[in-house]
């Protein structure tokens, strides 16, 4: 257990980051009276969600019904191919 005052965390804070690295905790006094503690956190690791696109076709048609096409460019083609043959 390494102590550090207030005036030292924030003076000389990659020191104290560097010690935070080897030790379990480090106690932060004012005028010699201990006020708090800084510990390491644990990284979370969290799986990322992989892109499902049966899932996604799936809320498409819960959402939207089947008879919606949410494409686009569907659309635009359309109206091009209309605007060309005329």
């Amino acid at each position: 257990m390494k102590t550090m005052t207030v005036r030292d965390v924030r003076q000389h804070w990659p020191d104290a980051e560097r010690a935070l690295a080897t030790e379990r905790e480090i106690v932060i006094t004012r005028d010699g009276t201990p006020v708090a503690r800084l510990l390491p956190i644990e990284p979370v690791v969290e799986t990322r969600k992989r892109f499902d696109p049966v899932a996604l076709k799936r809320w498409k048609e819960q959402t939207f019904g089947k008879s919606v096409v949410l494409d686009s460019l569907s659309g635009l083609l359309k109206d091009r191919d209309e605007r060309e043959f005329k």
